[in-house]
């Protein structure tokens, strides 16, 4: 069933986050008062994959999650800037390699009861070391994994990104 939306008003607002209360009808409920994170921005990762090295992760701590674990590279695309120009920028960025072929796979809402944040996922086949990240904030350290490896972190729960995951399991599904 579709909801009906009336109205819409800015509770809390910055440059990274927007959070709004939205008046909606829910079919068979009525007229509720609905919280919505509202991004303003989009997000891109790359899986970058070459067949000799495997697959470039970052492991890296989420203060907000308390967390280590392991990603892909990924971050907010600036203003002006395209998709596939912010996942070449982002990977450069955290990783310090070039990544070739770089060709989009999907994107999804992670969390569209709550929130409209867009995650796109680029992939990359092969890819140039251009020397240490620029943004050393990003990692504790960077690693070429192995596909059974990557899947044995998932398995452990050693990736538990909803990003990273999303862009493991795509490649996996792409695997012949």
């Amino acid at each position: 069933m579709k909801w009906d939306v009336y109205d819409e008003t800015v509770i809390y607002d910055n440059p990274w986050v927007r959070l709004t209360t939205v008046d909606v009808d829910v079919p068979g409920v009525g007229r509720i008062d609905h919280h919505v994170v509202r991004a303003t921005g989009e997000v891109v990762g790359t899986a970058v994959t070459d067949p000799d090295l495997g697959i470039l992760l970052m492991y890296r701590h989420r203060f907000i999650t308390g967390k280590w674990g392991w990603e892909i590279p990924a971050g907010r695309v600036d203003s002006g800037e395209s998709l596939l120009d912010a996942a070449v920028r982002e990977t450069v960025e955290e990783t310090g390699w070039m990544p070739k072929n770089v060709e989009l796979a999907t994107s999804y809402y992670p969390s569209d009861g709550l929130s409209d944040q867009k995650f796109t996922i680029f992939t990359a086949t092969g890819a140039d070391h251009l020397g240490p990240p620029t943004d050393i904030s990003e990692s504790e350290r960077i690693e070429w994994v192995s596909p059974a490896k990557a899947r044995q972190l998932l398995h452990d729960g050693e990736i538990s990104n909803g990003l990273t995951m999303t862009a493991l399991l795509w490649l996996f599904s792409q695997a012949n």
